[in-house]
């Protein structure tokens, strides 16, 4: 696994600042791992818009590398992903898509991300 992609559930359980979010950024940290990469897309569903509700987000976003832009084959490819996996949303798929080849997600839900990445080249799912 050389690319870690989080969805808005990983960004979200990351961004809260607990023992198990610290652990698991110092494991990916020595893994390499570090920084994750977060597709834009994915903050529409962890945000708010009110700036007390997102700080905590935002001042973990800080730290991610951002992936700002949708080339429209990724899009394509998502839109591929979640046609055969007949479920999932729009962000789901570009998130999975993302990670391929051989990447790996971060999220809290786990199941259409599953789905979707069934269809995809060598990526696994991992739930935190």
């Amino acid at each position: 696994m050389s690319l870690l992609i989080l969805d808005s559930g990983g960004v979200t359980r990351m961004a809260h600042q607990s023992q198990e979010a610290a652990a698991i950024i110092t494991a990916l940290r020595r893994d390499g791992l570090w920084p994750p990469m977060v597709p834009s897309a994915v903050l529409v569903e962890c945000l708010s818009g009110r700036q007390q509700t997102d700080a905590l987000t935002n001042r973990f976003l800080k730290t991610c590398d951002m992936i700002e832009e949708l080339p429209q084959h990724l899009a394509r490819r998502a839109g591929a992903l979640r046609s055969l996996a007949q479920k999932g949303s729009a962000i789901d798929a570009i998130v999975v898509a993302s990670a391929e080849p051989g990447g790996a997600v971060l999220s809290g839900d786990i199941s259409d991300l599953r789905a979707i990445a069934a269809h995809a080249d060598d990526v696994l799912v991992i739930r935190i």
